[in-house]
């Protein structure tokens, strides 16, 4: 049998929550969930990539209102917004730049949980739907940056799809299916646009079971020590509300200050110009989140090989929890290992710049040796550092920690 209703408070809200407690819930899950109280401001961005998400779901669906997704039309329409549509340049930027600040947020979320240890245990599936979460942006980023039907979208989309062309046996008819034809069509443009218009929302999916992932086991903290008492926490509300809100200033500020003064910035110039079939671009990149795992994929000679070691770079990770096998969490007490968390970093940082670059002369030889690296540091270094380094005491709770501070 069911336990004993709550008592139904008064007022419509009551009544309602009483029936369907979304009130209560949100109360539970925003206000009452206690959380360790030594958070410091590298979990501000989890709230941010939901902003970011919000964001673009909001502008997405505007800009849905005025594009036409059809090959004659695409371009046009998109200049249409730019230049006819009540503050559509506003709309048109804020979808634009909003998806490199959700990449910029997402990608230091991610490297905050690979520096304190956020995947290990209980926290394996928190982890897993991170990285799902990552794997669906990418592939909706993907798809919107060929909507406009610039060179650029037109030309990445043709470097992009030919990806499924080296699949043996069945690559030339999962090619043709992917394409709606033999080449990049209108059949194409239409399929990436519902599927951009749909992802957004598959992925708001996975945010809810990501955020009920978290709230049943609770967050990491920087020392990567369990909660143990009431004493190492605090609730979210008003204590991390307010952290929270002061992250959110300094983030809407650097967004405001990319739309309103740098809006191209991140972009590219050639996706100014309409796509033409007939002329390549000299030099085919895509967008800047894309350019670490574009530089993997242009390491490997062999095509095959090379698609499978780029989508292996993202698939590797959902394997980290079994991968690293030091009993602590938190790099903030492995001396040892966390020189090795800063050098892959300065690695991925070097594997974006080596994808921007030409594929040719000494850019060939760095890509290879950073992308040998970067599946080192998984593979090898992770697993023999967590079994050999000696980590420093960890504190016996949090609050001996946060008297420290």
């Amino acid at each position: 049998m069911a336990g004993a209703p709550k008592p139904q408070q008064p007022g419509i809200i009551g009544w309602l929550d009483y029936r369907l407690p979304i009130f209560s819930t949100m109360k539970e899950s925003l206000v009452d969930y206690m959380t360790p109280k030594n958070l410091n401001y590298f979990w501000n961005f989890g709230s941010i990539s939901g902003i970011c998400l919000v964001i673009q779901i909001l502008t997405g669906i505007l800009l849905a209102m005025h594009y036409t997704p059809h090959v004659d039309h695409a371009f046009n329409s998109v200049e249409h917004i730019m230049r006819d549509v009540n503050y559509g340049w506003l709309l048109r930027y804020t979808h634009a730049v909003g998806a490199s600040m959700f990449f910029i947020v997402v990608y230091i979320h991610v490297f905050r949980g690979l520096y304190y240890g956020s995947y290990k245990s209980p926290r394996e599936v928190l982890w897993a739907l991170g990285v799902l979460i990552l794997l669906t942006m990418m592939a909706t980023a993907f798809m919107g940056y060929v909507l406009p039907n610039g060179q650029m979208s037109l030309w990445g989309a043709q470097v992009i799809t030919n990806f499924f062309g080296v699949i043996p046996v069945v690559g030339d008819s999962v090619l043709e299916w992917i394409r709606g034809g033999h080449s990049i069509n209108n059949a194409t443009l239409n399929r990436f646009f519902a599927l951009h218009y749909l992802l957004p929302f598959i992925i708001m999916g996975i945010v809810i079971l990501h955020l009920v992932a978290l709230h049943t086991h609770g967050s990491n903290n920087p020392t990567g020590v369990d909660v143990k008492t009431k004493k190492d926490t605090i609730p979210f509300h008003p204590y991390y509300t307010l952290k929270d809100c002061f992250g959110f200033g300094i983030f809407f500020i650097v967004f405001a200050y990319f739309i309103f003064y740098e809006p191209n910035y991140l972009g590219h110039a050639d996706n100014y110009i309409p796509a033409n079939p007939l002329v390549t671009p000299a030099h085919i990149v895509p967008e800047w989140y894309f350019l670490p795992f574009y530089a993997i994929l242009r390491a490997v000679p062999d095509p095959l090989l090379g698609v499978i070691a780029m989508f292996s770079s993202i698939v590797i990770l959902f394997f980290l929890p079994w991968l690293d096998k030091s009993p602590v969490r938190s790099s903030s007490y492995r001396p040892v290992y966390r020189v090795f968390f800063w050098i892959f970093a300065a690695n991925a940082v070097l594997l974006g710049f080596i994808g921007a670059a030409p594929a040719e002369g000494i850019y060939v030889w760095i890509g290879r040796l950073a992308t040998l690296y970067y599946f080192f540091h998984f593979l090898v270094i992770m697993p023999v550092v967590g079994k050999l380094e000696t980590p420093r005491k960890l504190p016996a709770n949090l609050s001996e920690t946060y008297k420290k501070h």
